[in-house]
């Protein structure tokens, strides 16, 4: 249900383009982050997706700090830091729950999981620096919006960990919604803000189709 909730309030908002691909392709419409939900779920997924998305955006500097060290668009600039700073307290969010997750669980393929997240982190530090206006920030707001389904994973992995998830800093809807109004002041940046988006969104759901199949992988073993 609350996968569904924070989803519909994206959809009927009218936060143009972005929004939109948040919505048809963000981890809300993946199902691992539903099947994390479930209250029977084996701990070693929660211990998988926690390790796994640290080694993702447990790094400093992340999609957002690269950002906002390479943005030239000033507009764009205050939401970026505030962001940044917002999704430092994330990153040390993760971090607590992949010590408190323990070992990464035995999956077949190990070595070729790792690549894979190695090849998408690298991808997206490409994406965070690119010298096209407009891409960088496209992908720092839909790696914000997105998280809000990936917080929710993480908070259900905290409760299974008996980890208290601290209060998010991250810039609240309408703040994300009044800067990517603002920015996508002429067609040719639009579309390298959807690019931008559309990226993000896309390794975001390689994430998860690797982590679904690692859990298939281990439950035939």
């Amino acid at each position: 249900m609350a996968f569904d909730s924070a989803h519909s309030v994206r959809r009927d908002s009218g936060w143009g383009i972005i929004a939109s691909l948040a919505d048809a392709d963000g981890s809300a419409t993946h199902p691992m982050p539903r099947t994390l939900g479930n209250r029977h779920v084996a701990v070693r997924d929660f211990a998988d997706c926690v390790h796994t998305l640290c080694a993702l955006h447990g790094s400093h500097p992340g999609v957002i700090d690269l950002a906002a060290a390479r943005n030239v668009q000033p507009l764009a600039q205050d939401w970026l830091a505030e962001a940044a700073e917002g999704f430092a307290v994330e990153r040390s969010y993760l971090a607590t729950l992949t010590a408190a997750a323990g070992p990464l669980p035995s999956t077949p393929g190990q070595a070729e999981s790792e690549a894979a997240v190695i090849g998408q982190r690298h991808a997206l530090e490409m994406l965070a620096q690119s010298d096209r206006a407009g891409c960088a920030t496209g992908a720092a707001i839909a790696l914000v919006l997105d998280w809000t389904t990936i917080r929710l994973t993480l908070d259900a992995a905290a409760n299974r960990f008996g980890v208290t998830p601290p209060a998010s800093a991250l810039p609240i809807e309408a703040e994300i919604a009044t800067v990517a109004a603002s920015l996508g002041d002429t067609p040719g940046v639009e579309r390298a803000m959807a690019f931008g988006a559309q990226q993000l969104l896309a390794q975001h759901r390689g994430l998860w189709d690797l982590l679904e199949a690692r859990a298939s992988a281990r439950n035939h073993l």
